[in-house]
């Protein structure tokens, strides 16, 4: 039987909408802003302790207001983020309490996460330093340089990564003081030699990136209901 750690939760939602034309996370999808329907399923999962919202400095205190008048069994925090994503990260890893020992980071745009998930990138940490959700390619992989194929990968190796990403506290905050840029939590850690496992994601856990994506998830919200 392995020890059952103390987990919390960072949502990374401190992105400036650039590439999406406003900041998304704010932005009504159904009822309610995408970032309250990532939100949810985290408030559900009894593995996670606490959870820790990073946004945008200017948009601080109106989520705070917002958070506060959400009813929830578990401490909810908001912190402002930083330069970069792991800068953000970094932030809402420092405003978990002390005894938080393992942090699942989560991407606010995936807004159809499950508890399930949740809770199986945690139990992932058990025996390694990390786990994240991940789905295997059904596609064939090329890699490209200069627009001509250099070599076609074994697509039974490649996996693509989505969140959460789960760790042990220690090692991601040392991974993500270093001084390089990644796109995810996952290759920080690996860098710094840790061993990162995969719990199988899912399609559905996809992240908002475009007005596409936007429209797919507001197909989605409609059938639910």
């Amino acid at each position: 039987m392995f020890p059952k750690f103390k987990a919390g939760a960072v949502i990374a939602a401190a992105g400036t909408g650039e590439r999406f034309g406003e900041k998304k996370q704010f932005k009504l999808l159904g009822r309610r802003p995408l970032l309250f329907h990532t939100l949810t399923p985290f408030l559900g999962c009894s593995d996670i302790a606490e959870i820790v919202v990073v946004v945008p400095k200017e948009n601080l205190e109106s989520v705070s207001r917002e958070l506060a008048s959400y009813t929830s069994a578990k401490p909810v925090k908001t912190v402002s983020g930083g330069a970069r994503r792991q800068d953000s990260v970094l932030n809402g890893c420092r405003a978990l309490s002390d005894d938080v020992e393992i942090i699942a980071v989560h991407d606010a745009a995936r807004p159809f996460v499950t508890s399930e998930l949740i809770s199986a990138t945690v139990s992932g940490c058990n025996e390694v330093e990390g786990c994240i959700a991940a789905l295997p390619s059904k596609d064939t992989v090329k890699q490209v340089a200069e627009n001509n194929i250099q070599q076609t990968l074994d697509r039974s190796t490649i996996w693509l990564a989505q969140t959460p990403q789960t760790f042990h506290r220690e090692i991601l905050i040392n991974a993500l003081q270093q001084d390089m840029d990644a796109t995810d939590e996952a290759s920080l850690v690996e860098a710094i030699g840790g061993n990162v496992a995969i719990t199988q994601g899912f399609a559905g856990n996809f992240k908002i990136t475009t007005n596409e994506d936007w429209q797919l998830a507001e197909g989605i919200i409609a059938n639910n209901g």
